[in-house]
């Protein structure tokens, strides 16, 4: 059952009539929205009730996490994120999620909504009308105003009876003083005078705690007392308990150092997670030293304003948003903004140097991580720096086309290339990562003169690589339309004569791709194989994944052609695990057709039915029927054929529709793992 219900971090206390009340309106209801001020748990009693409900939903609890987003440009990818969406096709995003929801028993949470509003009241009644089988659990300080809501306010924790918000400070009071005791009445009546001047808020109940690995118990009461008396000075109009939070955090802020105060305004530029090394790179200036940043990163997170999530920290928007107002008031946040953005653009710089090389996943993983922020980088650049901007979309365009964010990448590189369009280097990359991005999503003719458009360019700057990146785009358009003869031309004019090194760099190695798809395409297969082998040692020489896969891709195809299909189901697998690695969807559902295809041609027609039908699943997330290079179309079919013809049609049905509706991660781990 698929489940991305963040990890708590800390323990949970009370909230069992709240949960109570949600596991009855979440049998009843199919949009319930949990409302309350900022700081009030809402996030946490929606990760506990979700996580009680799960069984009931076959298709999962999908958590969409919208607080990093900074306007609703990114809301509906988030969703498609969070779904396990990864749709290459032409149609809008909403389209797409839409259809892919529409037979689905799921719960889907949109945490932290309420700067969304109104993007998410449209988008969650496109949801509910287009998937009768979907329930949505929302956090919001509002409602979204969607006919049919179930409203559930969620109110502070209570200070009399169970005294639930006593519970909470004392636990987190021995987490940061472990040798404090409340149970002496001075101290027990301490502890009860700061639960009841801060209303039971958890968020300031975390902050007054992590406080008394500082200070006395009696002095936190004392001085957090005077600040609530005092007037926060910020002219906002905040409700009672949003006005107790605010002026709660700021007490908390008043009493960390004072690099740290201004370490917590300037980290508030980021949207998502960051790790240590950003924050340096982002937020160190004047006073506040890289080595200072580090050393108030750790008080920031001892004081409860940091969470940390394995290396890396987060800011609770709430906080975040506190942070913010601080760097306005030190007029620092064009600045900042600028540092964010250029750490951002040297971030691309570095993955796209280094995808040839043994950090090729790694830099896959950063550039995952750091999604939001990249947005958020290219947003301000478009507007202040469009040729940074280019420069920033093509250098992580291929990385988003390749794993999962598509339509944001051609949305970007669209934007970029609109805005800017003097020529230069950065202008020839960015044409060529759109051409790679329309191209995947079937638009072969706008793909090819894209390719040309790269052509031309790079031979008016003499730019050789630019060349190969060119003749990658439009060898790969013909390939994809069927014309392998000219697709192998157009790779050997580019490459030029041998001898040459296919690892001078990630372009000719892509151009040397092409080649070895249109020899096997064109029926060259020992060919195929020979270059196949050799393109293959180099990447396993260079610790390089993703050509590597194609390779295994190659050799599994070729293999199956001349007859070895255990050989082929051993590439098969390998370039699954390749491109498991860096979170390819595309190729995984390619390597799962030919596995079938594979162990079909052995004889086992119950594992191809069931590796075709995984396929099948998977082909559904990237919205196309089944793709590849046109030669594909008789593998599959002859796959089919086998494989019914061995366990009967009957059987054969069974298994691929058992196996098209599970996850298919489950299935691709039983591979990986030898299971299967």
């Amino acid at each position: 059952m698929a489940s991305n219900i963040p990890e708590e971090s800390t323990s949970f206390v009370g909230r069992r009539t709240e949960l109570r009340r949600l596991s009855s309106e979440l049998t009843r209801h199919r949009l319930i929205t949990l409302t309350g001020p900022g700081g009030v748990g809402k996030t946490r009693i929606a990760m506990r009730a979700a996580r009680a409900a799960a069984a009931r939903f076959p298709d999962g609890v999908h958590w969409a996490p919208l607080w990093p987003l900074d306007g609703d440009q990114l809301l509906v990818a988030t969703v498609c994120d969070a779904v396990g969406l990864a749709d290459h096709s032409a149609r809008t995003p909403v389209a797409a999620l839409c259809e892919w929801l529409a037979d689905k028993d799921l719960l889907l949470v949109l945490d932290s909504c309420e700067h969304l509003v109104a993007a998410c009241r449209d988008l969650v009644g496109d949801l509910l009308t287009a998937a009768p089988g979907v329930t949505v659990l929302v956090t919001s300080r509002e409602p979204l105003g969607v006919p049919a809501e179930r409203i559930t306010e969620v109110g502070p924790l209570p200070c009399t009876g169970e005294n639930d918000a006593l519970a909470l400070f004392t636990e987190r009071a021995a987490a940061a003083a472990p040798d404090l005791r409340l149970t002496d009445p001075a101290s027990a009546r301490a502890a009860d005078l700061i639960c009841r001047r801060l209303e039971g808020i958890p968020l300031a109940l975390e902050l007054a705690g992590a406080q008394l690995a500082h200070r006395p118990l009696a002095q936190v009461a004392e001085r957090l007392g005077s600040r609530l008396d005092a007037l926060d000075g910020s002219g906002v109009s905040w409700t009672p308990r949003h006005r107790t939070l605010r002026t709660a955090i700021g007490w908390s802020h008043e009493l960390c150092a004072p690099l740290e105060r201004l370490l917590w305004a300037r980290l508030s530029v980021f949207r998502g997670t960051f790790d240590a090394d950003s924050a340096a790179a982002v937020c160190a200036d004047g006073p506040l030293t890289a080595d200072a940043v580090r050393t108030a990163l750790a008080g920031l997170t001892a004081k409860s304003v940091l969470s940390r999530e394995g290396n890396r920290f987060r800011m609770l928007d709430t906080l975040r948003e506190y942070g913010r107002m601080w760097l306005a008031e030190l007029d620092e946040t064009t600045a900042v903004a600028d540092r964010h953005a250029e750490h951002f653009v040297g971030l691309g710089r570095r993955a796209e140097d280094g995808w040839l090389g043994p950090d090729q996943v790694t830099w896959y993983g950063r550039i995952a991580e750091a999604y939001v922020d990249l947005c958020t980088a290219l947003d301000h650049l478009l507007e202040r720096a469009p040729g940074r901007a280019q420069e920033l979309c093509a250098a992580v365009g291929f990385f988003w086309t390749c794993c999962g964010h598509l339509h944001e990448a051609r949305d970007y590189l669209e934007r970029a290339l609109a805005a800017e369009d003097a020529p230069g280097p950065a202008h020839t990359r960015a044409l060529w990562a759109l051409g790679v991005a329309v191209l995947l999503q079937g638009e072969l003719h706008t793909a090819e003169s894209l390719g040309r458009q790269c052509a031309r360019a790079a031979r008016e700057a003499g730019d050789q690589d630019a060349m190969l990146a060119a003749g990658y785009l439009i060898g790969l358009t013909h390939l994809m339309a069927g014309r392998p003869l000219t697709a192998h031309t157009v790779a050997d004019q580019v490459l030029g004569p041998p001898p040459h090194d296919p690892f001078g760099s990630a372009a000719r190695l892509r151009c040397h791709l092409v080649r070895l798809f249109a020899l096997t395409a064109l029926g060259r297969l020992d060919e195929a194989r020979h270059e196949a082998t050799v393109l293959r040692q180099g990447c396993v020489q260079s610790g390089e994944y993703w050509s590597r896969s194609y390779t295994d891709y190659q050799l599994a195809l070729v293999s199956l052609l001349q007859g070895r299909p255990e050989e082929s189901a051993d590439h098969a697998r390998a370039m699954l695990a390749a491109k498991r690695l860096i979170g390819d969807k595309f190729g995984i559902a390619l390597g799962l057709d030919l596995l079938a295809a594979a162990v079909a041609a052995q004889g086992k027609g119950a594992l191809a039915a069931q590796f075709h039908g995984g396929g099948q699943a998977l082909w559904r997330t990237v919205g196309h029927p089944q793709r590849g290079t046109p030669e594909l179309r008789a593998v599959r079919e002859q796959c089919e054929q086998r494989a019914r013809a061995a366990i009967g049609d009957e059987t054969y049905a069974a298994i691929f529709d058992r196996a098209a509706e599970q996850n298919p991660e489950t299935l691709l781990a039983r591979i990986l793992a030898g299971d299967l």
